[in-house]
C-alpha cells in the first residue's frame, strides 16, 4: 500500500496540483538513455575495437550534412530541455491527455530505450556516430537490420516520441520534429551515399529486401 501511495505522488496527481514526477522520470530516462547510447556504448567500442567511433559533424556549414549533425545536437539538448522545462513550470500542450497518456508514453520509452540498446549491440565493430569517407567497416544485415537499414535511429525516434508523450509541451515537440529532421537528413544526404560507395553492389541488393525505417517501407524497387 506504501509503495502504490508512492507511485502515485510521484506519477499521478494530487488533486488539481500537477506534480512533476513525470518530468523527473522523462529527465532519469533521458539521462540514462543518452548516457548509455553514447558514453557507454563508446566505451565499450573504444575497449573492444580501440576507436570509440565518434566521426563528427560531416560536411562544409551550412550544407545538409551539417544541418543533420547540428539538428541532431539540438534534439539531444532538447530531450533533456522538455522535462526540465516542464519543472520550471511551462505547461503542457492543450488536449494532450491525462495520465493514461503519461503512462503509454512510459511504455513507449522504455520499448524504445531497449531497442536502442538492442541495435546498437547488433552492429558490433561497425557501430558509429557518423561515417569518414574512406572507412570501411563491415555492411550488417542481419537480425533486426534484415528488416530495417535504420533500425537505431528508429528506435531513438520510438524513446523520443514516448519522452515527448510522457512530458507533452512544446520543447517536446520541437525536440522530437528536430530529431526526425536530422534521421533524415543524415541517412538520406550522409550515410546512404557513403555506404553506397563503400559497398556498391552488396548495399544496392541489401536495399531493395530491408525498409528505411520500417520494414518494407523505403526498399528500393526495380
Amino acid at each position: 500500500m506504501r509503495l502504490r501511495v508512492r507511485l502515485f505522488v510521484l506519477l499521478g496527481r494530487t488533486g488539481d496540483r500537477p506534480v512533476s514526477g513525470w518530468a523527473w522520470t522523462a529527465l532519469i530516462l533521458f539521462v540514462g538513455w543518452a548516457g548509455y547510447a553514447f558514453g557507454v556504448r563508446a566505451a565499450v567500442q573504444h575497449h573492444q575495437t580501440g576507436d570509440a567511433g565518434f566521426r563528427g559533424i560531416s560536411g562544409r556549414p551550412g550544407s545538409a550534412s551539417w544541418w543533420a549533425g547540428v539538428l541532431f545536437v539540438l534534439a539531444m539538448t532538447g530531450g533533456a530541455a522538455a522535462p526540465v522545462a516542464a519543472l520550471a513550470g511551462l505547461g503542457n500542450l492543450p488536449a494532450t491527455g491525462g495520465a493514461a497518456v503519461r503512462w503509454a508514453g512510459l511504455a513507449v520509452t522504455l520499448v524504445g530505450i531497449a531497442a536502442t540498446t538492442a541495435a546498437q549491440g547488433a552492429m558490433g565493430a561497425s557501430w558509429r556516430v557518423g561515417v569518414q569517407d574512406g572507412e570501411h567497416t563491415a555492411l550488417v544485415t542481419s537480425g533486426a537490420f534484415a528488416l530495417v537499414r535504420n533500425p537505431v535511429f528508429t528506435a531513438m525516434s520510438v524513446t523520443a516520441a514516448g519522452l515527448a508523450l510522457m512530458v507533452p509541451n512544446a520543447v517536446a515537440v520541437l525536440t522530437v520534429a528536430a530529431l526526425v529532421a536530422a534521421i533524415q537528413l543524415q541517412v538520406r544526404v550522409v550515410e546512404e551515399p557513403y555506404l553506397a560507395r563503400t559497398h556498391a553492389g552488396a548495399y544496392a541488393a541489401y536495399t531493395a529486401t530491408a525498409g528505411r525505417f520500417v520494414p518494407d517501407v523505403g526498399r528500393r524497387r526495380a
